[in-house]
């Protein structure tokens, strides 16, 4: 009843200032259609947005808000109850409410609020208003629409209203419906009525619903379609409601039938509709089937899909409904009786169905109105039961019959594959391929609707169908042969020509076309639209209107209407009055309101009221007219028709209002009762008709689209399939289906929008053509790119041949969509014409646009949107008039060139820029009879040589011109990667085009633009090689610089090989990335390093396929220089290490090999991956072998030792195989001398003599001394050094210049950083930044005098360098660190090693500060001194305190590596040295740590009697908490706590300078606490000192001391040894001595 319009209007404010009131909104009523109508205007104060009409009464929404309302108001029992319709009255219940959508019913009324609230009032007995106890609301109440599922239920947020007689339903902003009331209209799961609280209509949860309309007993939906993803769920085999099959198959002897005949009633009938039945012979059955249900066929190259029901109007008005067929029997049998099907087939043969049907083989009935040419397919399931099951029975006159009717449906029956993929078919999307049932949503088809279905107006589906598989063995042998050959021939992919899904990118932009229309409620007049009268408990998709693309729908009290986008209206229900604009029956399905007086005519705007129809549309000028359709209401005798009926008549199709051309510019209409009333607005500056203008233009321009690709683009896909028009062709061909099919739909989305724009809003920022241009621009390039690219590969002349077959000689309908005047116009010229006439509509936009720019001040916002959204389009315009021409040209070129080449360069995105056939360009220095051909297109340069060529790609081209002066000759010097050659003009001008033609084209194929003279030197291209043999079909991607990679890029080979990196001069060169697969253990190999000119060349990794890993230097594609090889990780080989030297792959010089399966570490020399020369062996069992290697062998001269120390010094053959002459000493002193043989670990054999040495022999140790036949410390890891000095510029150690070093450094630093930053899983820390920013800088003081000050910030940048390994110093530490680590660690860790660890890292010293006085060359030599500083005493002194815990106290006076470097080199050598110290001192700390433990027992007094301290220095009382505390006899661990906590801070330091500071703060500790008991001063004799640090050694409890003694003993500074510090170490280790050797009584 209710039809309005639910979305607002809200005034438009033009040129900037506020319209008057008068101006917008302005209301006219009226009643009837006859002349002497004349509409009533309404008066209020502000402009009226929204209207709705009930029965007797109407509902006014106006701008702030505010709600009128006026007519008969029975329900305001104290207040006026009526007031005429001039004279509205406010409703004074909803002030301070901002309403923004209002709805009326028959006797009731509605608004929404902003908020989304909902306030209802009127009669109530029903529950319509939502309000229990009342039945009737005098005044708007609010109504709470509350969602149950939630705790604590929550409000619901309601966009819009719809009312009926009985009913009331809301869409929510989720958009699912809620529904309160009473009736079947409320699809509600409910029997028990009134509902008084609002509840979800379940069955369409989960839809995207997108408008409600209500009828007196009936409701409407319009639901977006589901996406085809969503839609896929188990299909149901059996029916829902009686669980019976909903498919069966009977197989008789010949052949098979398939019913999908199954029928059922859908839940409980209500008692007052049970006798309502549909017209005919046969009693009314319910067929419980899918909204799916349909077949699927493949027609005119897209997915065609046809339902049972596929019913659209404009059929002729002898449309007729076919006799039912089936009997009583019917219902419980699979398929018809054989009486019934021998009656029916009867009826086909004598083509006698009724009077009006036209003969079986007339196509009249199926040709109405559709596709000229193209065969319809329609057929209902029963016609395929009967047909299929008996046709053999039947002569050839059936199968005839057949074929006009079913025969692609029959076919895609046998040949499944036809069908497309799951898209929307007949309504609900969903289902998969192949399927045998679609899904099943209690959509239920009587045989009204069957019966219909063959005589109503059949539209061909857009959307891609479910193929249903059914197997038939047998029923191909009723289809003739010639049916069968066509049906075989092999057919293309179809394309569907409406996008799935939409736009992807419009999104939520545009409207949806993509909708299904939903009804339920009372049908006892069709007005449900499922081709019977029945009524429906549930909401159910009305299956022949999901493809037309509905955006609205309106209910009268007893009928129904669809808007679609083409500006057609559908309409079904009652007809009583002529309500539906059309006569013809039957009316229980949707069909087309005929609007036939003018060929422009196109809908916008419907209403309904109870027994009339109101159209708004578009006449032959932009100012909207209005057609009213149905029941005349009677003022007076005089008016009323001839034909009048009780004082009433009627229209027989919808009549044009004479009035409305005086009412303005329509916005919107409504219709309720028996009133109409039209929003109109007036025409200011000229912007209202110009809004108008843009929606009716791109309304007609949709619908120029939608006729041809019915008319002509389905057509050609059809013939594309039929005719041979090669692959590339039907690709092609297939590819501008698609681009058509997006702009066409994105031309109806933006149709609606603007139709909805001109019902709501009115303003220029709500114009989705400005603010998201692109999407447009996007779509029409595209299209305009699949056109020319269908052109140039000579399409439309390929189509011109079956073309001509199709449409006739006499194209007639081609030239008029093509709008063409020419005469004899050649059919291929007429196709282009036609494809390219959608560009001429971007003209049409910028002059709107324009248009509408003229309605405002220049300097307005409006203003410049309207006038950047022209530029846009007309720029797009030109442009795309520019390609056209391209293309075109470019076909023309290719007719005339020769054809052998024309096939391998002819492309569909090619196109000819320019040529020289005219002899203006010629190649120099080619011969005299040579043929020289140069073509210049959009992507390369093509050299034609009589039947050769040769393709140059423009992004790899390079075009200099070459100065005239010098050679006199108008040249142009043409480099690409693999060639350089020079061509020669004719002349200065034609030199100057084609070099200019060159630049512009190859800036054009880069960029996409060509706007610059010149292109850059420097670009971004993909290349693949042809001649390099090297190169030779590898594909480089990456920057390039005149002609050879440069840059970053990648390199792909054709066997698998992959570089990535930087590129120099076309050679690898810089850091790269090399992948190299291995073909038999398929696997890779992986480099990952530095390059120099195309080689592996400095520091990288290589990962082998068998699994070896490499990490260290190269040098020409080979291991060359320090590094390390991990093997055994993936292969069966023994797992080793080694780390050492390499030269040219192999190892050679020192390095330590660690095999770890045998348990052996080697230490030494190496020649060609052989022990060659001096080396260490040492093993887990603990031997340890120095001595000769030759051939990989002990071989020579050697000693072994054994764990228990028992020693062999002597001549050995194999590895440990004692061959010749040799020393055997035992570990008690006695030795053999003599000749042995035979391998140590079997037993030997000895010819010699036994020594027993005596006690008084001074040669016990014989043999001991180790480290003789070992490789010396500064022969160790020279290439780690010497790779050190390369970085620094210096071929030799010590030979370079310090200058260009400190370059060195910077640029490394530099260089390391811009990798590092490249590479995102490479970044570097904040602080690690900040570091190499400051030491890319050079230092001042590397030249100079050092003085303190500078000695201090030599210091200081030694420590940053070595903490970065970026900076080559701190790279060689962190090498260093590493190889010693693997030396000394694991079977390394032996405690025969110790004097090698040590005197190893006296070499680093040495050699680390040989290249720190390289590179600050005024500081002075080991052991030289720096003069003392001219400076206060007291900044002296303020300048060393910061020094004190790293060095001796007086370290400015002498220069130490040690005190220079070991703190930097120390701490990550620490643990594998002081391991070994632990291991040599075991025995010795041992012995100690028992005595420790057991003196530790004693309490502090006892302890300090024992150890001999004087009473004097014993501490009276010791602070505990804060408080002094008496020391008694029991006290323990309290004396002198202070020094002992400092004395154990010696095991958390690393350098020795280090240790002696925490020793001598141990000093100041104890004196200070003997101090505080002794009055004066006092100096220390070391008679006194010594007990009391004894005391303090012992309760410090060091685990390991000796070994702390040992190593600040190897590696003290030497100027500090003997003084201050040098005492104090003195005084710690003799009470390490004194400790082991006391004696407890």
């Amino acid at each position: 009843m209710c039809l309005s319009d639910c979305l607002l209007l809200y005034v438009f404010s033009s040129s900037g200032e506020e319209d008057s009131s008068g101006e917008r909104g302005l209301l006219h009523t009226w009643k009837g259609y006859s002349y002497s109508v004349t509409p009533e205007r309404v008066l209020l104060s502000r402009p009226v947005l929204q209207a709705a009409l009930g029965t007797r009464h109407g509902v006014l929404l106006v701008e702030g808000g505010q709600v009128y309302s006026f007519g008969e108001f029975p329900w305001k029992q104290s207040q006026v109850s009526e007031v005429g319709p001039l004279k509205p009255v406010l409703e004074s219940a909803l002030s301070g409410q901002r309403v923004v959508a209002v709805a009326a019913g028959s006797f009731h009324s509605g608004a929404v609020t902003e908020d989304g609230g909902v306030h209802m009032w009127g009669e109530n007995s029903f529950g319509q208003c939502g309000l229990s106890s009342l039945t009737v609301v005098p005044n708007p109440t609010p109504v709470a629409v509350l969602d149950p599922d939630t705790s604590p239920p929550h409000t619901i947020r309601v966009l819009e209203l719809a009312c009926g007689e009985q009913h009331s339903l809301a869409l929510s902003a989720q958009h699912e419906v809620w529904a309160w009331g009473s009736g079947c209209q409320l699809g509600l799961v409910t029997t028990i009525f009134p509902v008084w609280k609002p509840q979800k209509v379940e069955h369409l949860a989960g839809r995207h619903v997108l408008q409600v309309a209500c009828g007196a007993f009936h409701s409407l939906a319009l639901v977006r379609c589901q996406p085809p993803q969503e839609a896929r769920r188990p299909l149901p085999d059996k029916c829902g409601q009686c669980n019976q099959l909903l498919y069966t198959m009977t197989d008789k002897e010949d052949h098979v039938i398939i019913s999908d005949g199954h029928y059922c009633h859908l839940g409980p009938l209500l008692s007052s509709h049970t006798s309502a039945s549909a017209p005919g012979p046969y009693p009314t059955i319910t067929d419980h089937t899918d909204n799916e249900r349909g077949r699927t066929v493949a027609q005119n190259g897209e997915v065609l899909t046809t339902t049972d029901s596929d019913i659209s109007a404009a059929g002729t008005d002898s449309d007729r409904t076919v006799g039912g067929v089936g009997g009583a029997g019917s219902q419980n049998s699979p398929y018809p009786d054989d009486q019934a099907v021998k009656e029916y087939l009867k009826k086909l043969s004598d083509t006698s169905l009724a009077e009006e049907t036209p003969p079986a083989d007339s196509l009249d009935l199926l040709t109405s109105d559709l596709i000229p040419g193209v065969m319809p397919v329609t057929t209902s399931s029963a016609l395929n039961s009967l047909v299929s099951s008996c046709a053999s029975a039947v002569g050839e006159r059936v199968v005839s019959t057949y074929e006009a009717l079913s025969l692609k449906k029959m076919i895609n029956y046998y040949y499944p594959g036809v069908g497309g993929v799951a898209g929307v078919p007949g309504g609900v999307p969903g289902g998969f391929p192949g399927g045998r049932a679609e899904e099943r949503v209690g959509l239920e088809e009587s045989m009204q609707g069957k019966k219909s279905c063959s005589t109503g107006d059949i539209r061909e589906e857009e959307d891609e169908g479910l193929s249903r598989r059914l197997s038939l063995p047998g029923l191909l042998s009723q289809v003739s042969p010639r049916l069968m050959r066509r049906a075989s021939r092999p057919r293309v992919r179809a394309v569907p020509l409406t996008p799935v899904g939409g736009l992807p990118e419009a999104g939520e932009l545009l409207p949806s076309l993509q909708t299904e229309v939903w009804s339920w409620g009372r049908g006892e007049e069709g007005q449900l639209g499922h081709g019977d009268n029945l009524p429906r408990l549930q909401p159910l998709c009305i299956k022949c209107l999901s493809s037309k693309e509905v955006v609205l729908v309106a209910a009268g009290a007893h009928h129904s209407l669809a808007l679609t986008a083409q500006s057609q209206v559908f309409s079904w229900g009652s007809n009583s009055s002529g309500q539906l604009g059309h006569m013809g029956c039957p009316t229980t399905i949707p069909r087309l309101a005929k609007v036939r007086l003018s060929e422009g005519i196109r809908v916008w705007d419907v209403g309904a009221g109870a027994q009339h129809t109101l159209l708004l549309a578009d006449g032959d000028c932009y100012q909207p007219i209005l057609y009213y359709s149905g029941q005349q209401v009677r003022d007076g005798a005089q008016d009323a028709p001839q034909d009048q009926t009780e004082g009433y008549s009627y229209t027989q199709q919808p009549v044009l209002l004479p009035f409305c051309m005086n009412l303005g510019y329509v916005s919107a209409v409504f219709a309720g009762g028996q009133s109409c009333v039209a929003l109109a607005d007036r025409n200011v500056m000229g912007f209202i008709a110009s809004l108008h203008e843009l929606a009716a233009a791109e309304r007609k321009f949709y619908c120029k689209l939608s006729s041809v690709k019915n008319h002509v683009l389905r057509p050609l896909l059809d013939l594309g399939e039929n005719y041979p028009l090669g692959p590339a062709s039907t690709v092609l061909l297939q590819s501008l289906a698609r681009g058509y099919s997006r702009l066409c739909h994105l031309t109806g989305q933006h149709s609606a929008s603007l139709t909805a724009n001109l019902r709501r809003r009115r303003e220029v920022k709500s114009l989705v053509m400005l603010e998201h241009a692109s999407i447009f621009l996007d779509t029409y390039t595209e299209y305009c790119c699949s056109v020319g690219n269908f052109l140039v590969m000579g399409g439309f002349q390929a189509l011109a041949k079956p073309s001509l077959d199709f449409f006739g000689k006499c194209p007639e309908l081609l030239q008029r969509l093509a709008e063409s005047s020419e005469e004899n116009i050649p059919l291929s010229d007429l196709l282009v014409a036609l494809f390219y006439l959608p560009m001429r509509h971007l003209h049409e936009y910028g002059r709107l646009l324009l248009k509408l720019g003229t309605c405002f001040q220049v300097s307005s916002v409006d203003y410049q949107k309207l006038q950047d959204g022209c530029s846009k389009f007309e720029a797009l315009a030109l442009h795309l008039k520019r390609r056209r021409k391209e293309a075109e040209y470019t076909y023309h070129f290719w007719k005339s060139f020769p054809g052998k080449m024309t096939d391998s360069l002819r492309k569909p995105r090619r196109r000819l820029i320019c040529e020289s056939s005219n002899k203006a360009l010629t190649l120099q220095n080619s011969g005299r009879f040579s043929v020289n051909w140069f073509i210049l297109f959009n992507d390369a340069l093509v050299h034609a040589q009589f039947s050769t060529h040769h393709v140059f790609p423009l992004a790899t081209l390079w075009v200099e011109p070459i100065l005239e002066e010098n050679t006199g000759l108008y040249g142009l010097k043409v480099i690409s990667p693999e060639e350089t050659f020079t061509l020669l003009a004719c002349s200065s001008m034609e030199k100057a085009k084609w070099l200019r033609s060159i630049n512009q084209a190859v800036d054009q194929a880069m960029r996409g633009a060509g706007q610059r003279a010149e292109p850059p030197i420097s670009r971004t291209a993909s290349y693949t090689f042809y001649k390099d043999s090297r190169l030779k079909e590898a594909t480089y991607e990456g920057h390039w610089l005149a002609g050879k990679p440069d840059g970053r890029g990648m390199m792909k080979w054709l066997d698998g090989r992959i570089y990535t990196g930087t590129f120099k001069n076309g050679l690898e060169d810089g850091f790269g990335d090399y992948v190299i697969p291995s073909k038999t253990l398929n696997l890779n190999d992986h480099y990952q390093g530095h390059w120099k000119e195309g080689k592996m060349h400095g520091i990288g990794t290589y990962k082998y396929a068998t699994g070896e890993f490499y990490e260290g230097s190269f040098q020409d594609n080979m291991r060359h220089g320090h590094g390390m090889l991990r093997s055994g990780t993936l292969n069966s080989s023994s797992p080793s290490v080694f780390i050492g030297q390499w030269v040219h792959d192999k190892k050679t010089g020192y390095g330590v090999f660690d095999d770890i399966t045998r348990g052996e570490k080697y230490m030494g020399m190496w020649q060609d991956d052989q022990r060659q020369g001096t080396g260490v062996i040492v093993t887990q069992f603990g031997l340890y072998y120095e001595g000769a290697f030759n051939n990989n062998k002990m071989q020579g001269t050697g000693v072994l030792l054994s764990e228990d120390n028992t020693t062999y010094e002597g001549e050995f053959s194999e590895d440990w195989t004692l061959n010749g002459k040799g020393v055997l000493t035992m570990a008690n002193g006695d030795y053999f001398e003599g000749s042995f043989t035979g391998e140590w670990s079997s037993g030997l054999k000895v010819t010699g003599s036994f020594f027993k040495p005596n006690l008084y022999d001074s040669d016990g140790d014989k043999g001991r001394a180790l480290g003789r036949l070992a490789v010396r410390p500064e022969e160790k890891w020279r290439a780690v050094f010497e790779e050190c000095w390369m970085r620094l510029g210096c071929e030799a150690p010590g030979q370079g210049e310090n200058q260009r070093a400190w370059e060195n450094i910077a640029e490394a630093l530099t260089t390391s950083r811009r990798q590092h930053g490249d590479s995102p899983e490479m970044n570097l820390s904040q602080t690690h930044n900040r570091t190499l920013g400051s030491l890319e800088f050079i230092p001042q003081q590397h030249v100079g005098p050092v003085t303190m000050e500078k000695y201090d910030r030599i210091r200081h940048y030694l420590i940053k360098a070595c903490d970065t390994p970026l900076h080559p110093l701190g790279r060689l530490m962190e090498t260093l660190v590493a190889v010693y680590r693997m030396t000394y660690v694991g079977v390394g860790a032996n405690r025969r090693l110790l004097l090698q660890a040590v005197n190893e890292i006296m070499s680093y010293l040495a050699r680390i500060f040989q290249l720190v006085r390289f590179l600050f060359p005024d500081l002075p030599e080991e052991g030289g001194a720096i003069p003392e500083p001219s400076s206060d005493p007291q900044d002296k002194k303020d300048s060393n305190c910061a020094d004190t815990q790293l060095e001796s106290p007086k370290p400015g006076r002498v220069v130490s590596s040690s005190a220079l470097l070991l703190p930097v080199l120390l701490p990550g050598l620490y643990p594998p040295l002081f391991t070994l110290y632990v291991l040599e001192k075991e025995r010795e700390d041992d012995v100690y740590w028992e005595c420790v433990l057991r003196l530790n027992k004693q309490p502090d007094m006892a302890l300090l009697a024992f150890l001999g301290v004087q009473h004097k220095f014993w501490p009276v009382s010791v602070p505990v908490l804060g408080e002094k505390t008496e020391v008694v006899s029991s006290t323990k661990d309290a004396c002198f706590a202070s020094a002992t906590e400092t004395l154990q801070q010696i095991s958390t330091t690393f350098t020795p300078s280090d240790k002696l500071q925490v020793i001598q703060l141990t000093f100041e500790e104890i004196t200070k606490e003997v101090m505080s008991s002794l009055e004066g001063n006092f100096l220390w004799s070391m008679d006194d000192l010594f007990p009391v640090f004894l005391y303090v050694v012992l309760r410090a409890r060091i685990r390991n001391l000796g070994s702390e003694v040992s190593l600040i003993e190897d590696l003290m500074d030497p100027c500090v040894q003997h003084g201050e510090h040098g005492i104090m170490f003195t005084t710690l280790k003799a009470c390490y001595y004194q400790i082991q050797h006391e004696k407890t009584t």
